[in-house]
């Protein structure tokens, strides 16, 4: 019997071995094509000039550089603006963006050294999905503002795919960039039938953005698909962040990935 059970440890083992030397795979994008967001209704663009009244919601302000943020929220009492409508007020002079589809908690910074305001938006949201657009407005000498650059989300998952993979092994699923190793996870769920043989990572439900002072950074969670379930999960996935830096081309690349929060590869921990 004793004979018996070290055999199948053995067996057991020499398949975790074998596991754990499969090599990087490939990730998954959710995204099947760019965000496609139609023009605002009507009643959008017949607000936007309007008294505010309660119409809109600040996000943004900053008062020593006279710049604010507003979104719209209702074009009139019981009249939603159905998540669109931007308003950009610098030293006084408002600037309408009827067709910025913002979402339910758009937020903004600014940068006075550069004079570049980011606006993320939400244009994917739901259970599970939290995906954002970012905007990069910036000011003419007579202060009204203009979109200078904005970035399609499945722009970034498609820089993402690129270069993250995945080694899975037992309970655990080590993340890559490029093939260096970024992090490990392990694996909580029970019930799913352990992560899919062939496409256990994926990108492209949970992208979001933060501006600091070095400019635009992606913060996105890659998700876990299981052998069985319809939905990805998140719950043992660390937040993933890299840096954006705009080309004169209008490209866009990515700088190292990283958990977010700990240093970048090559900087003193």
């Amino acid at each position: 019997m004793r004979r018996t059970i070290t055999i199948a440890a053995l067996m057991l083992t020499a398949a975790l071995v074998c596991c754990c030397k499969d090599g990087i795979k490939p990730v998954k994008g959710t995204m099947d094509g760019p965000i496609v967001i139609p023009p605002a209704p009507a009643k959008v663009h017949e607000a936007m000039p309007l008294a505010y009244m309660e119409r809109y919601e600040n996000i943004f302000s900053d008062n020593e550089n006279g710049v604010s943020v507003w979104s719209l929220v209702n074009c009139n009492p019981e009249v939603s603006s159905e998540g669109y409508g931007i308003h950009v007020v610098k030293d006084k002079v408002v600037s309408y963006f009827p067709d910025i589809y913002h979402g339910n908690n758009p937020h903004a910074s600014y940068d006075p050294a550069t004079g570049d305001l980011w606006l993320a938006c939400g244009v994917m949201e739901g259970t599970g999905v939290e995906v954002e657009k970012p905007y990069l407005i910036r000011f003419k000498e007579d202060n009204s503002a203009f979109i200078a650059r904005e970035i399609d989300p499945f722009t970034l998952q498609e820089l993402l795919i690129e270069r993250l993979g995945c080694k899975t092994c037992g309970k655990r699923i080590t993340l890559y960039d490029n093939g260096r190793k970024i992090a490990v996870a392990k694996n909580t769920v029970t019930g799913m039938g352990g992560f899919d043989s062939d496409n256990p990572l994926w990108v492209g439900e949970q992208i979001r953005f933060k501006s600091e002072g070095d400019g635009l950074h992606v913060i996105f969670t890659p998700g876990i698909k299981y052998t069985t379930g319809l939905v990805l999960t998140y719950d043992d996935m660390p937040d993933l962040c890299a840096k954006i830096t705009l080309e004169d081309d209008e490209n866009i690349t990515l700088g190292d990935i990283s958990v977010c929060g700990e240093p970048n590869p090559g900087e003193p921990r």
